[in-house]
């Protein structure tokens, strides 16, 4: 079982930019991918971004070019990189770890982008 933190979230002005952080510790063992998700009030949970164990990403399209996902696996951390933020990226942001068919999930941090 892993437990996964994030971090970074806040207050920004549209246009700005957030880096998040999800930091994973205890069972490291056979992590597939890693990625982000988000939910807007009234909004159903959707994903961001992805990345699997061979360092491919997938996005969503209403995020690409503007949101980058990396890992470093030394550190077992997951990044999101948003720039160009907009009011519409206003949500509540989790982190999920899939290993072994199952999945772990932060208790998620809050962005808000302002006009």
């Amino acid at each position: 079982q892993v437990q996964l933190v994030e971090s970074g979230g806040g207050l920004v002005q549209a246009g700005g930019s957030l880096r998040l952080s999800c930091a994973a510790s205890g069972s490291m063992s056979s992590i597939n991918a890693m990625g982000w998700y988000r939910q807007a009030p009234g909004k159903q949970r959707e994903l961001v971004a992805g990345i699997t164990s061979s360092g491919s990403t997938a996005y969503v399209d209403s995020v690409k070019g503007r949101f980058t996902i990396s890992r470093d696996n030394a550190g077992s951390t997951v990044w999101l990189q948003m720039n160009s933020l907009k009011p519409e990226d206003t949500a509540v942001y989790y982190c999920k770890a899939t290993q072994n068919g199952v999945s772990s999930w932060g208790k998620g941090t809050l962005v808000t982008v302002s006009s």
